[in-house]
């Protein structure tokens, strides 16, 4: 892609694919604000995390994204693949922005971690792109993405004007809400959660055993300035998300143990 145009330039992305219905609002709700591309999977890419394809082929090609002035591409790739064909193989500049969703489902507290969408975000923020992922609370094909589609538009026009702290992207969930329920939006921290999960061994026609992976998620941070704590009360989250996965406090503790001195 060559321009000459002087817009902003939007990069967008999701994990739930080209044809899903958030995308599309996402797109819907940011179009008038610079000229927007849409690389994204041809196909559902949840809980890919950070996963990029080395092992077999990529295949993109353009998409009729069915609005005017929309570039679009369908690929084969995790939503991270996604990311880098559009910056070294479709734009001819970094884009000003990188939006990623809006995802069907949260995205808060440790699913952050497992998350496609996110990772197309972290995958931006490495690139120095100011970056968002956006996640609605509601895995309903028919989910009202009405209040997250304002929320979408706020979020992504602030970045545009402020760009995001260096080495961080955000992370933006709304609640399952209508638009005049919301309480606000909140800058949060992740919550502490985890998933107890569990494996349903099924029988598949030939005799054949698989597993079907299900679990229940359990918050047990009480924090009330978590993600889950906003979600739960009515607020939009948005949690700032860095790349660096250092645990800098443990450094003190690891370099007691003298790991260079008598075994």
């Amino acid at each position: 892609m060559t321009s000459e145009s002087t817009r902003p330039l939007i990069l967008v992305t999701n994990d739930d694919g080209i044809t899903a219905p958030g995308i599309r609002n996402l797109v819907e709700s940011i179009v008038d604000l610079g000229d927007v591309v849409v690389v994204a999977p041809d196909s559902h890419q949840s809980g890919m995390g950070h996963a990029i394809t080395i092992s077999n082929i990529l295949r993109m090609s353009p998409h009729d994204f069915g609005m005017p002035g929309v570039q679009a591409y369908k690929t084969t790739g995790t939503p991270v693949d996604c990311v880098k064909l559009a910056i070294y193989k479709i734009l001819d500049r970094k884009p000003d922005v990188l939006v990623s969703g809006i995802n069907h489902g949260s995205n808060a507290s440790i699913n952050v971690i497992y998350s496609g969408t996110m990772s197309a975000a972290v995958e931006g923020a490495l690139e120095g792109i100011p970056s968002v992922g956006f996640s609605l609370c509601d895995f309903a094909e028919d989910a009202d993405f009405s209040a997250s589609r304002n929320v979408a538009r706020t979020v992504t026009q602030k970045v545009l004007k402020h760009g995001t702290p260096t080495g961080t992207c955000l992370n933006v969930n709304i609640p399952k809400v209508a638009p005049e329920k919301l309480q606000g939006i909140k800058v949060c921290r992740q919550g502490a959660g985890h998933w107890a999960d569990s494996f349903e061994e099924r029988e598949a026609p030939g005799g054949r055993t698989y597993y079907w992976m299900t679990g229940n998620f359990t918050d047990v941070d009480k924090g009330e300035d978590t993600d889950e704590w906003a979600l739960k009360h009515g607020y939009v989250s948005v949690v700032p998300v860095q790349y660096d996965m250092t645990a800098h406090h443990a450094m003190t503790e690891l370099n007691q143990w003298d790991l260079n001195g008598e075994r």
